[in-house]
């Protein structure tokens, strides 16, 4: 997106005529001649999105020099974005505009985060996109309680920010100018953790149901995201291989169910731990189809799939020797892979990341967690002893 500036006419003292491309929505640049004795004048003709013809005019009064210095800062400030197209929407017009075209393609969940920032927290931005300044951000992340709310609000913000200096609507600067100041307080994520010596006891002791044992069984022994056991089907299994194919999931958005791929498309074959494997094989050799929809024969319900998980809970604390606390399915899957990072080198990252449909990123970052725990014990072994 070149920036042009071009000598039209010039002749002697008679005025000098530029056309500056302020944007690439230029479409025509006609040839003017302008009969002025004394003051030369330099025009620049935008079409702009509305299609509306604008002019910008630019004089001097002292002489051409003087005029082609004004045409240089123009250009310069053109070309730093400084002069932007003028759209006539609002921020928040912007927003959501941005939401349905360039996120898109972003999974149900992500999207839904983005118009929950949008519609709750960023639509009291509701000036004109070019009318932006940094109290509309700042006021805006002082009514948001929560760290990691705010740090999501920031982000989004950032990023429709980010699209409008790509789409010329905002100038250049324009992002580091409205955050630039402004604190924003760290979220600090709940450190993850395995299942206790407690828990684990409580898996096999807890007295439940054929269905709910299947199901916390495949979350101990196969390391699962809960949306991909709840989209298992009686076909994804190999009771002859003794192993579960997870190749789809439930997004639970809103109150809808969705079928959709499993994070990051990764499919996997996981094998089912023998410990594990009587107790599911029972059950899904019972069932048909969906092997936890409900009874009506739709999909399990995020309600549905919440009551479950209380019941498991209260079967588990009902024979734990301590008390369960915070204990969620996504647990289940951490204790799964730093159990099996305790086997490296026997098994790899690679075949770990495999199993676990994750990054070898992801399996490096427990692995290495485990190995500053052992450094800390040793170290404070030594200091004692």
């Amino acid at each position: 997106h070149s920036i042009n500036v071009l000598t039209i006419f010039t002749q002697g003292s008679r005025p000098v005529l530029y056309c500056v491309a302020l944007t690439e929505l230029i479409v025509t640049c006609e040839t003017f001649v302008i009969n002025l004795m004394q003051v030369p004048i330099i025009l620049a003709k935008v079409l702009q999105e509305s299609y509306k013809k604008h002019f910008i005019y630019l004089s001097s009064s002292k002489s051409s020099k003087d005029l082609e210095r004004k045409v240089a800062e123009f250009s310069l400030s053109v070309k730093d974005r400084k002069v932007v197209t003028h759209s006539g929407k609002t921020f928040i017009d912007y927003a959501r505009h941005w939401e349905e075209v360039y996120k898109a393609n972003k999974s149900a969940n992500t999207r839904f985060m983005y118009k929950n920032i949008i519609n709750k927290h960023l639509a009291c931005i509701d000036c004109p996109i070019s009318d932006l300044r940094r109290y509309h951000y700042a006021d805006m992340m002082n009514s948001i309680k929560g760290a990691r709310t705010k740090q999501q609000a920031a982000m989004t913000f950032k990023q429709i920010v980010k699209a409008a200096i790509h789409d010329k609507l905002l100038p250049a600067a324009a992002l580091e100018e409205l955050t630039d100041g402004y604190e924003l307080q760290k979220h600090v994520a709940k450190e993850k953790r395995p299942l206790t010596d407690a828990e684990k006891k409580a898996v096999f002791k807890a007295d439940l149901c054929d269905r709910d044992k299947a199901f916390l069984y495949i979350l101990y022994g196969c390391g699962v995201r809960r949306g991909e056991a709840a989209a298992l089907t009686v076909d994804d299994f190999d009771f002859k291989s003794g192993t579960v194919k997870i190749d789809k999931a439930i997004a639970y958005v809103e109150y809808d169910e969705i079928l959709k791929d499993t994070k990051n498309y990764k499919h996997r074959t996981v094998p089912i731990p023998k410990s594990v494997l009587p107790d599911i094989q029972r059950y899904v050799s019972s069932m048909q189809g969906d092997i936890f929809a409900m009874q009506t024969g739709k999909r399990l319900t995020k309600s549905s799939l919440d009551k479950m998980w209380k019941r498991i809970l209260r079967a588990m604390q009902a024979v734990s020797e301590e008390p369960i606390e915070g204990l969620t399915p996504h647990i289940f899957r951490h204790n799964y892979c730093t159990t099996l990072c305790y086997k490296i080198p026997e098994v790899s990252i690679n075949d770990i990341a495999y199993l676990m449909g994750d990054s070898k990123e992801v399996v490096m970052n427990v692995y290495n967690h485990l190995n500053m725990n052992k450094q800390a014990v040793s170290d404070t072994i030594s200091a004692t002893f």
